[in-house]
């Protein structure tokens, strides 16, 4: 024991010398100041914290006072877009050709919809919702931000307008809006100039002012819809609405009324369409009339045709499929973009180019045999007169009256394409008409420099000689074969062809015309060239050896015409083979241009008829028809005689919009005739 005691102590005595180790080392002052200086950094941070709070506390109150009282204005107050009534548009006489009549949309707007999945199938036991509906809807809604509403149904039923208001407690987030709907009283007659309006797509969105398109649903798609857009779209209102915690209206509190869109008077006359239409039957071609004196577009038809109502709230793919695989091409605008072999239609054109360069005279006969061979070739190709015996001695006036190859094949040769081109291209041939409409082509008056570019090839004899009888790679429009016939009717002064005649404010309902334009004059060496083909297009409708005397013998007024068969392929077939015999799509087009009265021309007419056989038995009729309309419903006086004075847009009644009639009826497609 007592040996572990001095241990003990040790062991104690050891630890208490650390103690006091440590204890000697403490500095007071140093350990002061570091907690003066922790204290004061506390105090800065606290300072800086209650300096945030307190500048943020002053920019929500004063520099962002305004901006956050109008968001909490927003949860009360909803801004509402007014699409703008679209413009409406009228014939030359005031007869409404689109019109906007009420209907009813079904409407969602995505983030006030909890389950859009159960919202649709129930609303499809409510409404019928097709899958096109659902499709677009879709797609819109992934384009657009969820506050914004969206249709999901156009052109409701009253029935559906009803069963949805019984149940409209079930579906938050959906609502009914009254809506002016695009109808085209004439159906197909007047789609081809017209056009039609469709569902708005992003493209078009993008290519617009997106914000005064707001709340608008459709854009022109084709035709003058299309063309004057903008015209006729007018400018976007808006109305600021208070609603409730449901989002449910409570009272306008501003609002912006839209400007409604232009009315447009067109040149069209919508009796003519339905005449020109209804002489064409069913098969394929088209037809144009023009004012001479002015450009105004009378008539732009082709057919068959379809009805643009189909298309203004989504044509269904059932539909739309029969129409695209259609073998007669409903769609295909032929008036525009048709493209034929204007054959013997160019002869009278042909014959002023050969005098304007001293080839032929006006009144020196020529051989005109039944066939005629290029010179210094005696085994050159034989190219036919349409008649075997030949016509014999030929001037001018009978070549144009009998439509002598014959004579034109020489006439050609001797011509020459170059001067051929530089001369037709006067008449706008091969070059853009300036129609104000989307969708016309230029047509193809050939040359050298073309050939050796788009086929590589050199330019032959023998191409000139068929070009001189409007063959081979010669190719017009309808368009264009009435814009160039119309300035031949007028001695070479032309208009470029137009169908917006005239605009109408609908605030003020002032009418303002607009003016055409004239082409370049058609100047020739004498005014005896001109009376030669006249005379030679008078002939053909009014003596016996005319082509086009049949149809038109009886006839009470003086027509200028010519007659055109061309070929649609290089096998042969005479005048003898039995028509029945050759396929339908290898039989020939008829052609016809005409102008009446022809000393003083108001109406210019060209007729394509695709697969009908030759021109006077298909075409000319169809031409008889639409000028004996015109001149008897627009160019007579009290007395029965004809008159000159044009229809001023300013004395026009414009018919209001009507509310009637219905829509989409397949039964005024006009359907192709069997072949």
């Amino acid at each position: 024991m007592l040996r572990l005691m001095p241990r003990c102590w040790s062991a104690v005595s050891g630890q208490d010398e650390d103690v006091l180790r440590r204890e000697s080392l403490k500095d007071p002052i140093r350990e002061r100041r570091q907690f003066a200086w922790r204290a004061a950094a506390a105090g800065l941070v606290v300072l800086v914290v209650y300096l945030g709070v307190l500048g943020r506390l002053v920019d929500l109150q004063v520099f962002e006072h305004a901006r956050y009282v109008g968001l909490a204005q927003d949860n009360r107050v909803h801004i509402v877009a007014l699409p703008p009534p679209r413009g409406l548009i009228y014939d030359r006489h005031g007869t409404l050709l689109a019109e906007n009549v009420p209907s009813y949309a079904l409407e969602v707007t995505p983030e006030q919809v909890p389950d859009m999945e159960a919202t649709l199938a129930a609303l499809a036991d409510v409404v019928a919702l097709g899958p096109n509906d659902i499709r677009r809807f879709k797609a819109e809604m992934r384009a657009k931000w969820p506050f914004k509403s969206i249709t999901l149904r156009f052109n409701l039923t009253p029935a559906e307008v009803s069963r949805f208001a019984v149940q409209r407690y079930r579906f938050p987030g959906v609502d009914i809006a009254a809506r002016l709907r695009r109808h085209y009283p004439f159906g197909s007659a007047m789609v081809d100039a017209v056009g039609y309006v469709g569902q708005i797509d992003i493209r078009e969105l993008q290519s617009v002012d997106a914000r005064n398109y707001e709340g608008t649903s459709h854009y022109g798609k084709t035709g003058v819809e299309n063309f004057y857009e903008t015209r006729l779209h007018g400018k976007v209102g808006y109305e600021r609405i208070e609603v409730n915690a449901r989002g449910r209206p409570i009272r306008v509190l501003e609002r912006q009324p839209p400007v409604p869109g232009e009315d447009l008077v067109l040149s069209l006359d919508a009796g003519l369409q339905q005449v020109a239409l209804r002489a064409l039957a069913g098969r394929e071609g088209a037809a144009v009339a023009i004012d001479p004196r002015n450009g105004d577009v009378l008539a732009l038809v082709s057919s068959p045709s379809y009805d643009p109502n189909w298309f203004v709230d989504g044509i269904s793919s059932v539909r739309y499929k029969a129409l695209r695989e259609n073998a007669f091409r409903p769609l295909f605008n032929r008036a525009l973009a048709g493209q034929y072999p204007p054959a013997s239609t160019i002869k009278p054109f042909m014959a002023l180019a050969g005098m304007q360069y001293g080839i032929v005279k006006p009144d020196e006969p020529l051989p005109a045999g039944p066939y005629w061979r290029i010179p210094g070739d005696p085994a050159a190709r034989k190219y036919l007169d349409w008649r075997a015996s030949g016509h014999g001695m030929t001037a001018v006036a009978k070549a144009i009256a009998e439509s002598v190859d014959t004579y034109f094949y020489p006439l050609a040769y001797k011509l020459g394409i170059d001067d051929m081109h530089r001369f037709l291209s006067r008449f706008g041939l091969g070059k853009p008409t300036g129609i104000d409409t989307v969708g016309a082509l230029s047509g193809l008056l050939p040359s050298r420099e073309w050939k050796r570019r788009a086929r590589g090839q050199m330019w032959y004899p023998g191409n000139t000689v068929v070009a001189g009888i409007g063959q081979g790679f010669m190719l017009t429009t309808p368009l264009q074969l009435a814009s160039a016939t119309a300035t031949l009717s007028m001695r070479g002064k032309g208009f470029r062809p137009h169908l917006l005649r005239a605009t109408h404010n609908p605030r003020s309902g002032a009418i303002t015309a607009l003016p055409s334009t004239p082409l370049a004059p058609v100047t020739l060496h004498s005014s005896r060239y001109w009376a030669a083909v006249i005379t030679g297009m008078k002939q053909v409708t009014q003596q016996r050896n005319g082509t086009a005397w049949a149809v038109f013998r009886d006839f009470p007024y003086t027509v200028g015409g010519k007659t055109g068969t061309a070929q649609v392929t290089s096998q042969l077939y005479n005048t003898r083979t039995d028509e029945a015999s050759i396929p339908y799509k290898l039989r020939d087009n008829g052609l016809f241009i005409a102008f009446a009265p022809a000393e003083h021309p108001l109406i210019a007419v060209a007729v394509v008829v695709e697969h009908n056989g030759g021109g006077s038995r298909s075409a000319a009729p169809v031409a008889r028809e639409m000028i004996g309309y015109y001149l008897k419903h627009n160019a007579l006086d009290a007395n029965g005689q004809v008159t000159f004075k044009p229809n001023a847009p300013q004395d026009l009644r414009l018919q209001p919009s009507q509310s009637s009639g219905a829509a989409g009826d397949p039964s005024r497609v006009v359907k192709h005739a069997a072949q």
